[in-house]
Protein backbone atom coordinates (compact mmCIF):
# COMPACT_ATOMS: atom_id res chain seq x y z
CA UNK A 1 0.00 0.00 0.00
CA UNK A 2 1.27 3.65 -0.83
CA UNK A 3 1.94 6.31 1.51
CA UNK A 4 -1.05 8.07 -0.05
CA UNK A 5 -3.18 5.13 0.68
CA UNK A 6 -2.20 4.79 4.35
CA UNK A 7 -2.90 8.53 4.83
CA UNK A 8 -6.23 8.32 4.05
CA UNK A 9 -7.46 4.75 5.76
CA UNK A 10 -5.28 6.03 9.08
CA UNK A 11 -5.16 9.96 9.23
CA UNK A 12 -8.14 9.92 12.00
CA UNK A 13 -9.12 11.97 14.69
CA UNK A 14 -6.49 10.37 17.67
CA UNK A 15 -4.89 11.45 21.01
CA UNK A 16 -1.34 12.67 21.29
CA UNK A 17 -0.91 10.17 24.37
CA UNK A 18 0.75 12.35 26.54
CA UNK A 19 -1.46 10.87 29.44
CA UNK A 20 -3.49 7.83 29.82
CA UNK A 21 -6.48 8.02 30.02
CA UNK A 22 -6.48 11.28 27.90
CA UNK A 23 -8.61 14.22 29.40
CA UNK A 24 -11.63 13.58 27.77
CA UNK A 25 -11.88 10.00 28.95
CA UNK A 26 -10.96 11.64 33.17
CA UNK A 27 -12.99 9.90 35.49
CA UNK A 28 -13.90 13.65 37.29
CA UNK A 29 -16.96 12.19 39.29
CA UNK A 30 -15.00 9.74 41.97
CA UNK A 31 -11.73 12.41 41.90
CA UNK A 32 -11.77 14.64 44.86
CA UNK A 33 -8.67 17.02 45.70
CA UNK A 34 -8.05 15.67 49.05
CA UNK A 35 -7.64 12.46 47.47
CA UNK A 36 -5.40 13.98 44.82
CA UNK A 37 -3.45 15.40 47.51
CA UNK A 38 -2.88 12.25 49.19
CA UNK A 39 -1.75 10.83 46.33
CA UNK A 40 0.70 13.02 45.95
CA UNK A 41 2.12 12.58 49.18
CA UNK A 42 2.30 9.17 48.93
CA UNK A 43 3.89 9.01 45.58
CA UNK A 44 6.68 11.78 47.12
CA UNK A 45 7.29 9.32 49.78
CA UNK A 46 8.16 5.89 47.68
CA UNK A 47 10.32 8.25 44.66
CA UNK A 48 11.17 11.28 46.38
CA UNK A 49 14.88 10.48 45.89
CA UNK A 50 14.29 10.55 42.34
CA UNK A 51 13.62 13.84 42.13
CA UNK A 52 10.30 15.56 41.10
CA UNK A 53 9.25 17.49 38.00
CA UNK A 54 8.06 21.10 38.12
CA UNK A 55 5.85 22.39 35.29
CA UNK A 56 4.67 26.54 35.13
CA UNK A 57 2.36 27.60 33.23
CA UNK A 58 2.94 31.34 31.96
CA UNK A 59 -0.56 32.14 30.26
CA UNK A 60 -0.09 35.71 28.63
CA UNK A 61 0.94 36.87 25.49
CA UNK A 62 0.66 40.29 23.61
CA UNK A 63 -1.24 38.93 20.32
CA UNK A 64 -3.31 35.76 19.95
CA UNK A 65 -1.17 33.24 17.34
CA UNK A 66 -4.37 31.72 15.42
CA UNK A 67 -2.98 28.62 14.64
CA UNK A 68 -2.30 28.17 18.81
CA UNK A 69 -4.03 25.54 20.95
CA UNK A 70 -2.33 26.50 24.29
CA UNK A 71 -4.52 27.93 27.21
CA UNK A 72 -3.25 31.54 26.52
CA UNK A 73 -4.65 35.24 27.85
CA UNK A 74 -4.26 37.82 25.55
CA UNK A 75 -2.87 41.32 27.00
CA UNK A 76 -0.80 43.94 26.62
CA UNK A 77 -0.75 44.91 30.09
CA UNK A 78 2.32 43.61 32.30
CA UNK A 79 0.63 44.59 35.35
CA UNK A 80 -0.76 41.49 35.29
CA UNK A 81 3.15 39.61 35.63
CA UNK A 82 3.60 39.99 39.48
CA UNK A 83 0.08 39.33 40.68
CA UNK A 84 0.25 35.75 38.85
CA UNK A 85 3.71 35.06 40.28
CA UNK A 86 2.28 35.35 43.40
CA UNK A 87 -0.48 32.94 42.84
CA UNK A 88 1.91 30.51 41.39
CA UNK A 89 4.39 30.71 44.45
CA UNK A 90 1.21 30.24 47.31
CA UNK A 91 0.43 27.11 45.21
CA UNK A 92 3.61 25.93 45.75
CA UNK A 93 3.87 26.63 48.95
CA UNK A 94 0.63 24.38 49.63
CA UNK A 95 2.24 21.53 48.11
CA UNK A 96 5.51 21.89 49.69
CA UNK A 97 3.70 22.38 53.31
CA UNK A 98 1.64 19.06 52.00
CA UNK A 99 5.08 16.97 51.47
CA UNK A 100 6.00 18.42 54.68
CA UNK A 101 9.91 19.20 53.51
CA UNK A 102 11.76 21.10 51.05
CA UNK A 103 11.35 18.68 47.42
CA UNK A 104 14.31 17.67 45.10
CA UNK A 105 13.02 19.16 41.52
CA UNK A 106 15.04 16.54 38.52
CA UNK A 107 12.82 19.16 36.19
CA UNK A 108 11.95 22.69 35.77
CA UNK A 109 9.97 23.42 32.33
CA UNK A 110 8.21 27.12 31.83
CA UNK A 111 5.76 26.77 29.14
CA UNK A 112 2.79 29.06 28.19
CA UNK A 113 1.65 31.65 26.62
CA UNK A 114 4.91 33.16 26.23
CA UNK A 115 7.31 32.74 29.06
CA UNK A 116 8.95 35.39 28.11
CA UNK A 117 5.95 37.90 27.73
CA UNK A 118 7.45 37.80 31.95
CA UNK A 119 10.63 40.49 32.17
CA UNK A 120 14.00 39.14 33.24
CA UNK A 121 13.44 40.40 36.88
CA UNK A 122 9.74 38.65 37.19
CA UNK A 123 11.23 35.38 35.84
CA UNK A 124 13.97 35.97 38.76
CA UNK A 125 11.90 36.43 41.50
CA UNK A 126 10.09 33.46 40.37
CA UNK A 127 12.12 30.92 40.30
CA UNK A 128 14.54 31.96 43.49
CA UNK A 129 11.41 32.07 45.88
CA UNK A 130 10.75 28.62 44.10
CA UNK A 131 13.84 27.59 45.07
CA UNK A 132 13.97 29.08 48.67
CA UNK A 133 11.55 25.79 49.14
CA UNK A 134 13.35 23.17 47.30
CA UNK A 135 16.74 21.86 46.02
CA UNK A 136 18.22 20.83 42.28
CA UNK A 137 18.99 17.44 41.64
CA UNK A 138 22.68 17.17 40.67
CA UNK A 139 21.31 15.95 36.67
CA UNK A 140 18.29 18.26 37.02
CA UNK A 141 16.93 19.86 33.70
CA UNK A 142 15.66 23.49 33.85
CA UNK A 143 14.41 24.72 30.11
CA UNK A 144 11.94 27.11 29.24
CA UNK A 145 9.82 28.48 25.93
CA UNK A 146 10.34 31.58 24.04
CA UNK A 147 9.33 33.61 21.49
CA UNK A 148 12.19 34.40 19.57
CA UNK A 149 10.75 38.07 18.49
CA UNK A 150 10.52 39.32 22.43
CA UNK A 151 13.17 37.05 24.28
CA UNK A 152 15.82 39.50 25.75
CA UNK A 153 19.81 39.00 26.37
CA UNK A 154 18.69 39.79 30.09
CA UNK A 155 16.01 36.77 29.80
CA UNK A 156 18.64 34.22 28.43
CA UNK A 157 21.41 35.85 30.97
CA UNK A 158 18.92 35.70 34.05
CA UNK A 159 17.61 31.82 33.30
CA UNK A 160 21.00 30.60 33.03
CA UNK A 161 22.30 32.14 36.46
CA UNK A 162 19.19 30.02 37.57
CA UNK A 163 20.39 26.91 35.73
CA UNK A 164 18.93 26.50 32.87
CA UNK A 165 20.34 25.34 30.03
CA UNK A 166 17.80 24.47 27.29
CA UNK A 167 15.77 26.73 25.45
CA UNK A 168 12.91 25.98 23.26
CA UNK A 169 11.95 28.58 20.27
CA UNK A 170 8.57 28.36 18.93
CA UNK A 171 9.43 29.13 15.23
CA UNK A 172 6.49 27.05 12.59
CA UNK A 173 7.31 28.56 9.51
CA UNK A 174 9.00 31.34 7.84
CA UNK A 175 6.94 32.32 5.18
CA UNK A 176 5.89 35.62 5.42
CA UNK A 177 2.43 34.22 3.71
CA UNK A 178 2.20 31.78 6.72
CA UNK A 179 3.45 34.05 9.37
CA UNK A 180 0.58 36.20 8.23
CA UNK A 181 -2.15 34.06 8.56
CA UNK A 182 -1.32 32.55 11.75
CA UNK A 183 -0.91 36.03 13.14
CA UNK A 184 3.19 34.51 14.01
CA UNK A 185 5.89 37.26 13.22
CA UNK A 186 9.88 36.72 13.51
CA UNK A 187 12.18 36.44 11.58
CA UNK A 188 15.56 34.16 10.87
CA UNK A 189 17.26 37.24 11.44
CA UNK A 190 16.01 37.32 14.85
CA UNK A 191 15.87 33.71 15.81
CA UNK A 192 19.35 33.13 14.75
CA UNK A 193 20.59 36.50 16.91
CA UNK A 194 18.99 35.00 20.67
CA UNK A 195 20.28 31.15 19.08
CA UNK A 196 23.97 32.81 18.90
CA UNK A 197 23.67 34.14 22.62
CA UNK A 198 21.79 31.76 24.06
CA UNK A 199 25.14 29.24 23.12
CA UNK A 200 27.81 32.29 23.57
CA UNK A 201 26.08 32.34 27.33
CA UNK A 202 26.56 28.44 27.84
CA UNK A 203 22.61 27.05 26.52
CA UNK A 204 23.66 23.46 25.62
CA UNK A 205 20.31 22.35 24.40
CA UNK A 206 18.41 24.52 22.09
CA UNK A 207 15.13 23.09 20.40
CA UNK A 208 13.08 25.02 17.52
CA UNK A 209 9.48 24.10 16.78
CA UNK A 210 8.48 23.55 13.05
CA UNK A 211 4.40 22.79 12.24
CA UNK A 212 3.06 21.54 9.05
CA UNK A 213 -0.06 22.21 8.10
CA UNK A 214 -0.29 25.72 8.41
CA UNK A 215 -2.86 27.84 6.41
CA UNK A 216 -0.89 28.54 3.55
CA UNK A 217 2.15 26.57 3.52
CA UNK A 218 3.46 25.01 0.72
CA UNK A 219 6.62 22.65 -0.34
CA UNK A 220 8.60 24.89 -1.41
CA UNK A 221 8.45 27.66 1.70
CA UNK A 222 8.36 25.03 4.28
CA UNK A 223 11.76 24.12 2.33
CA UNK A 224 12.50 27.27 2.80
CA UNK A 225 12.30 27.36 6.18
CA UNK A 226 13.74 23.95 6.77
CA UNK A 227 16.93 25.08 4.90
CA UNK A 228 17.21 28.76 7.36
CA UNK A 229 16.50 25.87 10.34
CA UNK A 230 19.44 23.48 9.49
CA UNK A 231 21.79 26.30 8.94
CA UNK A 232 21.36 27.60 12.93
CA UNK A 233 21.65 23.83 13.44
CA UNK A 234 19.00 23.70 16.57
CA UNK A 235 20.10 20.53 18.71
CA UNK A 236 16.77 19.41 19.00
CA UNK A 237 13.43 20.35 16.27
CA UNK A 238 10.10 19.64 16.74
CA UNK A 239 8.23 18.96 13.53
CA UNK A 240 4.54 18.86 14.40
CA UNK A 241 1.14 18.14 12.43
CA UNK A 242 -1.01 21.40 12.98
CA UNK A 243 -4.04 20.36 15.19
CA UNK A 244 -6.77 22.34 13.27
CA UNK A 245 -9.78 22.20 16.16
CA UNK A 246 -11.71 25.50 15.95
CA UNK A 247 -14.22 23.82 18.28
CA UNK A 248 -12.17 24.46 20.78
CA UNK A 249 -9.79 27.64 19.97
CA UNK A 250 -11.78 29.90 17.51
CA UNK A 251 -8.96 32.01 16.63
CA UNK A 252 -8.61 29.11 14.21
CA UNK A 253 -11.46 30.52 12.34
CA UNK A 254 -8.97 33.44 11.22
CA UNK A 255 -9.08 31.10 8.43
CA UNK A 256 -11.02 28.52 6.70
CA UNK A 257 -10.17 25.12 5.73
CA UNK A 258 -9.57 26.20 2.26
CA UNK A 259 -6.79 27.58 3.44
CA UNK A 260 -5.44 24.55 5.07
CA UNK A 261 -3.53 21.82 3.72
CA UNK A 262 -5.15 18.35 4.09
CA UNK A 263 -4.80 14.47 2.97
CA UNK A 264 -2.21 13.66 0.41
CA UNK A 265 -0.79 17.69 0.74
CA UNK A 266 0.18 17.49 4.44
CA UNK A 267 1.39 14.12 4.23
CA UNK A 268 4.00 15.44 1.78
CA UNK A 269 4.37 18.19 3.97
CA UNK A 270 5.31 15.90 6.49
CA UNK A 271 7.60 13.35 4.39
CA UNK A 272 9.47 15.89 2.31
CA UNK A 273 10.23 17.62 5.92
CA UNK A 274 11.13 14.87 7.54
CA UNK A 275 13.53 13.77 4.84
CA UNK A 276 15.36 17.07 4.90
CA UNK A 277 15.79 17.02 8.55
CA UNK A 278 17.32 13.02 8.13
CA UNK A 279 19.45 14.54 5.34
CA UNK A 280 20.61 17.04 7.59
CA UNK A 281 21.58 14.37 10.41
CA UNK A 282 18.69 14.75 12.68
CA UNK A 283 17.47 11.44 14.02
CA UNK A 284 13.74 10.60 14.42
CA UNK A 285 13.54 10.44 18.54
CA UNK A 286 9.51 8.99 19.14
CA UNK A 287 7.00 10.99 17.41
CA UNK A 288 7.12 14.35 15.76
CA UNK A 289 10.73 14.64 17.04
CA UNK A 290 14.30 14.90 15.78
CA UNK A 291 17.80 15.09 17.69
CA UNK A 292 21.50 15.47 17.24
CA UNK A 293 22.96 12.02 18.40
CA UNK A 294 24.94 14.69 20.39
CA UNK A 295 21.80 15.70 22.56
CA UNK A 296 20.47 14.02 25.34
CA UNK A 297 17.13 13.57 24.05
CA UNK A 298 18.55 11.21 20.92
CA UNK A 299 20.84 9.95 24.04
CA UNK A 300 18.07 8.95 26.43
CA UNK A 301 16.69 6.85 23.59
CA UNK A 302 19.29 5.08 22.53
CA UNK A 303 19.67 4.29 26.24
CA UNK A 304 16.01 3.05 26.39
CA UNK A 305 15.90 5.73 29.24
CA UNK A 306 13.42 7.96 26.85
CA UNK A 307 10.23 9.18 28.65
CA UNK A 308 6.61 11.31 27.94
CA UNK A 309 4.88 13.11 29.69
CA UNK A 310 2.73 16.17 29.90
CA UNK A 311 5.42 18.05 28.64
CA UNK A 312 6.14 15.94 26.04
CA UNK A 313 9.25 14.02 25.49
CA UNK A 314 11.80 14.31 28.04
CA UNK A 315 15.20 12.22 28.76
CA UNK A 316 14.28 12.70 32.94
CA UNK A 317 11.77 10.12 34.17
CA UNK A 318 9.98 11.61 37.67
CA UNK A 319 6.93 9.32 39.11
CA UNK A 320 6.00 12.93 40.50
CA UNK A 321 4.84 15.80 38.14
CA UNK A 322 3.79 19.23 39.72
CA UNK A 323 1.86 21.78 37.69
CA UNK A 324 1.65 25.05 38.79
CA UNK A 325 -0.29 27.89 37.48
CA UNK A 326 -3.75 28.13 35.29
CA UNK A 327 -4.43 25.25 33.22
CA UNK A 328 -1.75 22.60 34.91
CA UNK A 329 -2.03 19.46 34.81
CA UNK A 330 -0.30 17.32 37.49
CA UNK A 331 0.74 13.51 37.54
CA UNK A 332 0.88 11.66 40.72
CA UNK A 333 1.43 8.24 38.60
CA UNK A 334 -1.76 7.09 39.99
CA UNK A 335 -3.81 10.16 39.60
CA UNK A 336 -3.82 13.19 37.14
CA UNK A 337 -5.48 16.53 38.29
CA UNK A 338 -5.87 19.85 36.02
CA UNK A 339 -6.28 23.30 37.41
CA UNK A 340 -8.76 25.57 36.17
CA UNK A 341 -8.66 26.83 32.95
CA UNK A 342 -9.29 30.92 33.25
CA UNK A 343 -6.62 33.21 34.79
CA UNK A 344 -9.93 34.19 37.22
CA UNK A 345 -10.57 31.15 38.50
CA UNK A 346 -7.62 29.95 39.10
CA UNK A 347 -6.70 33.38 41.14
CA UNK A 348 -9.93 32.62 43.15
CA UNK A 349 -9.13 29.58 44.55
CA UNK A 350 -5.32 30.71 45.53
CA UNK A 351 -7.23 33.67 47.19
CA UNK A 352 -9.59 31.67 49.19
CA UNK A 353 -5.92 29.24 50.05
CA UNK A 354 -7.90 26.46 48.17
CA UNK A 355 -5.42 23.81 46.08
CA UNK A 356 -6.54 25.29 42.60
CA UNK A 357 -7.28 21.97 41.35
CA UNK A 358 -10.44 21.53 39.26
CA UNK A 359 -10.93 18.23 37.55
CA UNK A 360 -9.08 15.08 37.58
CA UNK A 361 -8.86 11.24 37.14
CA UNK A 362 -7.55 8.21 39.79
CA UNK A 363 -5.89 5.56 38.21
CA UNK A 364 -6.97 2.23 38.10
CA UNK A 365 -4.85 -0.67 37.74
CA UNK A 366 -6.03 -1.47 34.45
CA UNK A 367 -5.32 1.94 33.63
CA UNK A 368 -1.89 1.47 34.78
CA UNK A 369 -1.21 -1.29 33.03
CA UNK A 370 -2.63 0.35 29.26
CA UNK A 371 -0.90 3.50 30.56
CA UNK A 372 2.49 1.54 30.61
CA UNK A 373 1.83 -0.18 26.73
CA UNK A 374 1.00 3.17 25.77
CA UNK A 375 4.17 4.74 26.99
CA UNK A 376 5.91 1.96 26.07
CA UNK A 377 5.04 2.19 22.16
CA UNK A 378 5.99 6.05 22.27
CA UNK A 379 8.82 6.00 23.66
CA UNK A 380 10.64 2.17 22.92
CA UNK A 381 8.70 1.53 19.59
CA UNK A 382 8.14 -1.90 21.19
CA UNK A 383 5.58 -3.37 24.33
CA UNK A 384 5.90 -6.75 25.40
CA UNK A 385 2.70 -8.70 27.92
CA UNK A 386 3.82 -10.96 30.41
CA UNK A 387 1.06 -13.46 29.39
CA UNK A 388 -0.39 -13.25 25.56
CA UNK A 389 -1.61 -9.86 23.78
CA UNK A 390 -5.57 -9.73 24.68
CA UNK A 391 -7.46 -10.65 22.23
CA UNK A 392 -9.65 -7.42 21.51
CA UNK A 393 -6.12 -5.54 21.22
CA UNK A 394 -4.60 -7.92 19.35
CA UNK A 395 -7.88 -7.95 16.64
CA UNK A 396 -7.45 -3.81 16.80
CA UNK A 397 -4.07 -4.60 15.46
CA UNK A 398 -4.14 -6.48 13.12
CA UNK A 399 -5.07 -4.32 10.07
CA UNK A 400 -1.71 -2.82 11.45
CA UNK A 401 -0.06 -5.71 10.61
CA UNK A 402 -1.57 -6.09 7.39
CA UNK A 403 -0.32 -2.73 6.24
CA UNK A 404 3.46 -3.42 7.74
CA UNK A 405 3.17 -0.97 10.59
CA UNK A 406 3.65 -3.42 13.35
CA UNK A 407 5.27 -6.63 14.13
CA UNK A 408 3.51 -9.07 16.09
CA UNK A 409 4.41 -12.20 18.49
CA UNK A 410 2.43 -13.97 20.79
CA UNK A 411 3.26 -11.05 23.44
CA UNK A 412 5.41 -8.63 21.81
CA UNK A 413 4.47 -5.85 19.78
CA UNK A 414 7.11 -3.75 17.91
CA UNK A 415 6.74 -0.70 15.19
CA UNK A 416 7.95 -1.22 11.63
CA UNK A 417 10.14 1.82 9.91
CA UNK A 418 7.45 2.22 7.88
CA UNK A 419 4.64 2.52 10.94
CA UNK A 420 6.62 5.45 12.81
CA UNK A 421 4.27 8.12 11.44
CA UNK A 422 1.42 6.13 12.69
CA UNK A 423 2.45 6.00 16.74
CA UNK A 424 -0.86 7.76 17.78
CA UNK A 425 -3.04 4.70 15.86
CA UNK A 426 -0.99 2.07 16.84
CA UNK A 427 -1.30 3.38 20.80
CA UNK A 428 -5.38 3.82 19.86
CA UNK A 429 -5.10 0.16 19.91
CA UNK A 430 -4.74 0.20 23.60
CA UNK A 431 -6.74 2.69 24.45
CA UNK A 432 -9.92 1.10 26.61
CA UNK A 433 -11.48 4.05 27.15
CA UNK A 434 -11.65 5.18 23.71
CA UNK A 435 -12.86 2.29 22.37
CA UNK A 436 -15.56 1.37 25.43
CA UNK A 437 -16.64 5.00 25.08
CA UNK A 438 -16.55 6.25 21.57
CA UNK A 439 -16.75 10.14 21.37
CA UNK A 440 -19.81 11.25 19.46
CA UNK A 441 -18.49 14.87 18.58
CA UNK A 442 -14.43 14.79 17.51
CA UNK A 443 -12.09 15.75 20.36
CA UNK A 444 -9.15 15.14 18.75
CA UNK A 445 -6.96 16.27 15.96
CA UNK A 446 -6.55 14.49 13.12
CA UNK A 447 -3.28 11.90 13.44
CA UNK A 448 -1.26 12.57 10.29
Amino acid sequence: MESAELLKKYNVAAPRYTSYPTVPFWDIENFSADEWLNRVVKTYAIHKDDGISLYIHLPFCESLCTYCGCNTRITKNHSVELPYISAVLGEWRMYVDALQEKPKLKEIHLGGGTPTFFSAENLDLLISCIMQNASLATDAELSFEAHPANTTKAHLTTLYHLGFRRLSLGIQDFDPKVQFLINRFQSPEQVAQVTNEAREIGYTSINFDLIYGLPGQCIEGLGRTIKDVIGMRPDRIAFYGYAHVPWLKPGQRHYTEKDIPAGDAKFALYQFGRKLLSDAGYEDVGMDHFAMKSDPLFQSMASNKLHRNFMGYTSQHTHLIIGLGVSSISDSWTAFAQNPKTVEAYLDKIAKQLLPVEKGHLLTDEDLDVRKHILNIMCRSNTAYSDRIPEEVHQRLLPLLQDKLISLTEKEISINSRGKSFLRNVCMAFDEKLWLRQPKTQLFSSSI
